[in-house]
């Protein structure tokens, strides 16, 4: 069954519209739905729907809401990515898995020792971005699109972590507490999770520095030293599979 966002002006009484053109022409001519054929919608909100397929109106596809439900998929913890801006096309994939994993937002971030020049992420590529984690996301038909939001300084985005419940930073130089002995030592469980992942070349010494005493904590990810494309990804599953068990 194939998942849709909507926005919540776009839901009335028992019908929702599918607007997006690029929604519409890939529900109505790539998928060829017909009449009763199932839908699923998400709100991007709070709630989801199984929807029959009516008709095309107006460059709209009119779908009938069969059921209404809260989310079903997303964490319960949500985990933002502060990812060190990688070089060539490393972001595309750190976006795809880190929201087919269960990453709440992903912000772009310019470290020391980045190799991508922070001018290089222009409006079309952000928009690009947006798309490959839309994409991620109906494919794993979560609740939401997570945001990829425009490129921060390291400073700035430091600024945006202190209002997270609990903030990560896995480092190479860190030899004695793991991620899973700092994810089970805490007293309860966060709401939110701010997580920071270095550059190709790793964080510079005064940004671990200004980390740390911001509040983050450093942790190690295991005895390799993984790249930056990969360190995201895994540090995230780590992080919802210690706080998502049932």
């Amino acid at each position: 069954m194939s998942r849709f966002f909507v926005e919540e002006n776009q839901i009335s009484g028992n019908e929702i519209r599918i607007v997006s053109e690029r929604d519409v022409k890939h529900l109505t001519r790539v998928l060829r739905a017909s009449r009763g054929d199932r839908v699923e919608v998400s709100d991007s909100a709070e709630w989801e729907y199984e929807t029959e397929f009516l008709r095309e109106e107006d460059g709209a596809a009119v779908l009938r809401i069969l059921d209404r439900q809260r989310f079903a998929r997303e964490p319960g913890v949500r985990v933002a990515l502060f990812q060190a801006l990688p070089k060539a096309a490393k972001m595309d994939a750190i976006i795809q898995k880190s929201v087919e994993l269960g990453a709440a937002s992903i912000f772009p971030v310019v470290c020391v020792r980045s190799v991508a020049a922070g001018d290089a992420v222009s409006e079309r590529k952000l928009a690009r971005w947006q798309k490959i984690s839309e994409e991620a996301a109906k494919q794993c038909r979560r609740g939401l699109t997570p945001k990829v939001h425009p490129l921060l300084s390291f400073d700035a985005a430091l600024r945006e972590m202190r209002g997270f419940s609990l903030m990560l930073f896995p480092y190479e130089n860190e030899r004695e507490r793991s991620m899973k002995a700092c994810l089970r030592g805490l007293s309860e469980k966060p709401g939110d999770v701010a997580l920071i992942i270095g550059p190709e070349g790793g964080f510079a010494r005064e940004e671990a520095e200004a980390l740390t005493l911001a509040g983050a904590i450093s942790v190690s990810l295991g005895g390799a030293i993984l790249r930056t494309e990969t360190a995201g990804p895994a540090a995230i599953a780590m992080i919802l599979y210690e706080f998502e068990q049932v």
